[in-house]
């Protein structure tokens, strides 16, 4: 049976766990606060931009851009989008769990399959499984600038262009509230559906939709390449305000669960404490009974 120093011991290890947990969760909300407001202000961006670039692409030649380029799925590349860090409850755990079946579903299909990962857990979950990661990017979760971003955007546009891939899928954790996440997986390249491919004649026959100014072939040079940065940057502020918002979550839990535990502790601190001192009485009502 455990001794009152023990138990106290285990009060203050708790008292201090969940101090920690606090702090977590107020910086958790600090951080949330600041890439909640960036992602808020692009994806309104981001969405309108690829939607008027996808009905600009369906009255366009596919050899206006190779980016439009698409061509026989052989290689489909996943970019795996999950934390550098944990404590955030199942947010890695369900955005690992997802690229996984997606991953299992396209080698069903016959396809190679070539994988990059953004965020150390990803890193880690492929290498243990003996996954050959084509890419990995870490030390974003947190600070995702720009400029990252479109280190990412390019290798991805490269390897696009050169052939080493065929399609390019995004799976992330798209923010939806403070206790929701949505796992999205998104087809990055090439631009146009894949449906559509398959019925390039028939877009053919419609003939155009818009007129350009300046040329069709300058707003794809300028837009085309721009839209996989935005499309990349708006999945990790998603991801990364998912995160925080499950590592409040997470913390906000542990903290109850802290408060729980110091209160059993606590009773079974002052059980422990009202059975020592009936024992001593009953030592001193027997002695005085002896000495009787």
């Amino acid at each position: 049976m455990a001794t009152l120093r023990d138990i106290k011991k285990r009060i203050k290890a708790v008292q201090n766990t969940q101090k920690i947990t606090k702090a977590m969760k107020m910086v958790a909300a600090a951080k949330l606060r600041k890439v909640q407001t960036r992602m808020f202000e692009l994806r309104p961006y981001a969405e309108k931009m690829n939607t008027v670039l996808l009905d600009l692409a369906r009255g366009a030649e596919k050899d206006v851009h190779p980016l439009l380029a698409a061509r026989p799925r052989k290689i489909v590349e996943v970019v795996v989008i999950s934390a550098d860090r944990g404590l955030c409850g199942a947010f890695n755990t369900n955005i690992l769990k997802a690229a996984q079946d997606h991953i299992n579903h396209l080698k069903k299909e016959g396809f190679k399959i070539s994988i990059s990962t953004i965020g150390k857990k990803s890193v880690d979950y492929f290498k243990r499984r003996e996954f050959p990661v084509r890419k990995l990017w870490t030390g974003l979760s947190g600070s995702i600038i720009f400029t990252d971003v479109q280190e990412i955007a390019n290798n991805i546009k490269e390897n696009y262009i050169n052939r080493t891939i065929d399609e390019v899928t995004l799976i992330y954790n798209e923010f939806k509230s403070m206790i929701a996440q949505k796992i999205s997986i998104v087809k990055l390249l090439p631009l146009a559906p894949i449906e559509e491919v398959e019925e390039e004649s028939a877009l053919k026959s419609m003939g155009p939709h818009f007129i350009y100014e300046p040329s069709m072939q300058e707003i794809f040079n300028r837009l085309i390449p721009k839209n996989v940065d935005i499309q990349i940057y708006r999945a990790l502020l998603e991801s990364s305000a998912a995160e925080e918002a499950a590592r409040m979550s997470a913390m906000e839990n542990a903290t109850q669960n802290c408060d729980e535990m110091v209160d059993k502790l606590t009773l079974q601190f002052n059980k422990a404490r009202q059975a020592g001192i009936t024992r001593e009485l009953m030592d001193i009502v027997g002695g005085v009974e002896a000495l009787k």
